[in-house]
């Protein structure tokens, strides 16, 4: 039977939100609140880089190891949750898992070493990257696509939250509570994530049509297939640049300002505070902007432009603070904007029924992609003799290059949605 869009929009609705458009409303919040937890549990690591190194006397590899113990515990337990992630309703699995990473972040505040610390954060990384994969497969499941990409900005703008409120507030809480020190960011986070779990209690729905479809055979042959379609190799490959893209400047960013643009350590939090300010302005823009004029050009609109910021973020020599303000924000709303139209695009290209295990997997390769490239810039990037950081310019010459290649990898990415699209 064919429907109409407002039909299709009607049926989508009616089937997960009874409430209407304010019962969606409040479904999308409780999703970016717990999108908001799980990605400042990640970033709340990055400008806190000087007190991790200094208080545990560590140095910027063993930092970017740190960073990287949560991302790789994340790409581990997304493959490992292609195995049960289409096999349960979705919201009884995101509250549970949900309750596993609020014990786990706590468990990273009270961690007494280093070694203690990293093992914490493995724990907390392996909930949380099912989380954000399950979270945008939610989305997808509940929400058509001609209306995904405003969906996706409102849930997406949880990355403005976390830097607009949560990374200021973070770093203010481990400077004005000393005997807690870095500790009390992970110990807030938990607070709050408990308030947000009892939040999504009330307002996410059960959704289990994906149930309906019957899964036999070898479950590992399910997924294998699910991994090398070429369609979706495509994809993995266009999510892996995206990641590697952001993910090998953004955790030094706070490091090389205030080494070698003489950034005073007390700006930071104002420099991430415009910069959240300005996506959570420009998220749901973004996703309106790509629903209306294409997703497509959006996406490749906003990887030539982020190219500017991104050179000039890793090329950076003192200048006045206000040219610094400009381009980090800049930086910002457009390195993290691209996420919106790019998972509005990878998620049409499976099925309903494999969506799960699908995104599943997106997750793992964006974890994996961002943690390599976390580690493989700590590599690249050294402390000279003066303490200033050396070798960052390669890094951004790198990171243009992988989103170069996201400029073009994305049309074929398009192609496999409409060829998806013809097949159903």
């Amino acid at each position: 039977m064919a429907y109409t869009q407002h039909q299709v929009k009607k049926t989508v609705t009616e089937k997960y939100m009874p409430g209407g458009k304010q019962k969606e409303q409040f479904f999308l919040f409780s999703l970016a609140g717990i999108q908001f937890t799980h990605i400042l549990d990640f970033m709340i690591m990055m400008p806190l880089g000087p007190d991790f190194i200094r208080e545990l006397n560590i140095n910027t590899h063993e930092f970017g190891l740190l960073l990287s113990s949560y991302t790789f515990a994340a790409a581990i337990a997304g493959v490992f949750a292609t195995y049960f992630v289409d096999r349960f309703e979705r919201r009884a699995l995101l509250l549970s898992l949900y309750s596993c990473f609020i014990i786990a972040t706590l468990i990273c505040g009270l961690a007494p070493d280093y070694h203690s610390l990293f093992i914490a954060r493995a724990f907390a990384g392996a909930f949380g990257g099912i989380l954000g994969s399950l979270v945008q497969t939610i989305v997808a499941d509940s929400i058509p696509f001609e209306r995904r990409g405003k969906a996706l900005g409102t849930v997406m703008s949880a990355f403005s939250v976390s830097t607009v409120a949560g990374v200021p507030l973070s770093l203010f809480l481990a400077q004005q509570i000393p005997f807690l020190g870095w500790r009390a960011p992970f110990i807030f986070i938990a607070l709050a994530s408990t308030v947000i779990l009892y939040l999504g209690y009330r307002n996410i729905p059960k959704i289990a049509g994906h149930l309906g479809h019957a899964q036999e055979g070898s479950r590992f042959r399910q997924v294998w297939n699910v991994f090398t379609a070429h369609q979706h190799m495509r994809a993995f490959v266009f999510m892996a640049l995206i990641m590697m893209t952001g993910f090998s400047v953004i955790p030094y960013i706070a490091l090389y300002l205030t080494s070698n643009a003489g950034v005073e350590n007390s700006y930071i939090s104002l420099i991430y505070l415009c910069g959240g300010v300005a996506t959570l302005m420009t998220s749901r823009i973004i996703g309106y902007m790509a629903d209306h004029y294409g997703k497509v050009r959006m996406f490749r609109t906003l990887a030539m432009i982020s190219v500017i910021p991104l050179l000039v973020t890793t090329h950076l020599i003192p200048v006045p603070f206000w040219v610094v303000l400009i381009n980090t924000t800049a930086f910002f709303v457009l390195v993290s904007g691209r996420m919106i139209p790019a998972m509005a695009i990878v998620s049409q290209v499976v099925d309903a029924k494999i969506r799960g295990t699908f995104m599943s997997l997106v997750g793992s390769v964006q974890m994996l992609a961002s943690g390599l490239a976390s580690v493989v810039a700590g590599a690249v990037i050294t402390i000279g003799a003066d303490g200033k950081i050396n070798h960052y310019n390669l890094v951004g010459y790198g990171a243009v290059f992988c989103g170069l290649l996201t400029f073009i990898l994305v049309g074929y990415i398009h192609n496999d949605t409409q060829a998806s699209a013809t097949a159903k």
